[in-house]
Order: structure tokens, then C-alpha cells, then sequence
């Protein structure tokens, strides 16, 4: 069964992320490009562990036209987050984080961050080398972690 919070990051469209980002007024369909999902949980924090509890969805939409990575986080079980990234990293790896994103302090965030055409290039080229993490004050180090997937 899937979580309430979870259905909604499932079912929320890319548009609806480019729609949150400052940078773009009105973006056209055309310029989302390959849209990913991670499935976040503590079990597959590296150097775990990572929040039993927690669990959670990211939504990440590439936007190539104007080097942005717009993304939708749905978190539920973990205390309030303090920060989240895309990390370069295969499954079972740590690595170092290579867009910033917004922490979803309330459960909740959507937005847009600015992101290199190179690191574009190589998330798109082999988008399961890149996780989406969570952090907090509990787990400094990651709360909640998904790998990324078409």
C-alpha cells in the first residue's frame, strides 16, 4: 500500500515542479526533461544506519534548457529535515553531494536548484550512480536515502 504522502509525490507531475521554480514564469511541456524517482529509506543509508522510521519519495525532473534539476520530497517518520542533496554514489556507496537541494523541514518541498550541464550529463548518462539523501539532526550523515530510477 502506498503511503498518502508517498501517492502524492507518484502522481504529481513534472510541470508541477517546474511550476515552483523561480526561474521559470511559465515553462513550456517541452522543457522537462527525463523525470526520476527514489524511494527513500533508512535501511539504505550508507554508512548506515540511517532513521528506522523513515521513509519517504523524490520526484526529480531534469530541465535542460536551463541547467536546473527541479525535484518534489515527500518524507514521513524522520525528525525535521536540515538538509538533502543529490549525491553521486551507486547503491551501497556514500559520495559527495552534487546539487543542493531544499530540506523538506515539514514533511514536504518542492523547488528548483541550479545544476552544471556536466553533472546533468552524467545524472542522465547513469542516473542509478545518484541518490537522493536527507538528513537531520539525528542522522547527520543521512536520515533517509534513495537511489535514483527511471
Amino acid at each position: 500500500m502506498i503511503r498518502p504522502i508517498a501517492k502524492l509525490a507518484l502522481i504529481s507531475s513534472a510541470a508541477l515542479a517546474l511550476a515552483s521554480c523561480e526561474t521559470v514564469a511559465e515553462p513550456a511541456a517541452s522543457a522537462v526533461g527525463t523525470t526520476y524517482m527514489a524511494s527513500l529509506t533508512g535501511a539504505a543509508e550508507v554508512a548506515g544506519p540511517g532513521d528506522p522510521d523513515g521513509s519517504g519519495m523524490a520526484q526529480i525532473s531534469i530541465v535542460d534548457e536551463i541547467e536546473q534539476v527541479c525535484y518534489e520530497i515527500a518524507v514521513t517518520g524522520i525528525a525535521p529535515a536540515t538538509a538533502a542533496h543529490i549525491h553521486v554514489g551507486a547503491a551501497g556507496e556514500a559520495g559527495p553531494p552534487v546539487v543542493p537541494l531544499e530540506a523538506p523541514a515539514s514533511g514536504e518541498v518542492s523547488g528548483c536548484a541550479a545544476a552544471s550541464d556536466a553533472v546533468i550529463d552524467r545524472i542522465k548518462a547513469n542516473p542509478s550512480g545518484y541518490y537522493v539523501n536527507v538528513h537531520n539532526a539525528e542522522y547527520p550523515n543521512g536520515a533517509i536515502r534513495g537511489q535514483l530510477r527511471r
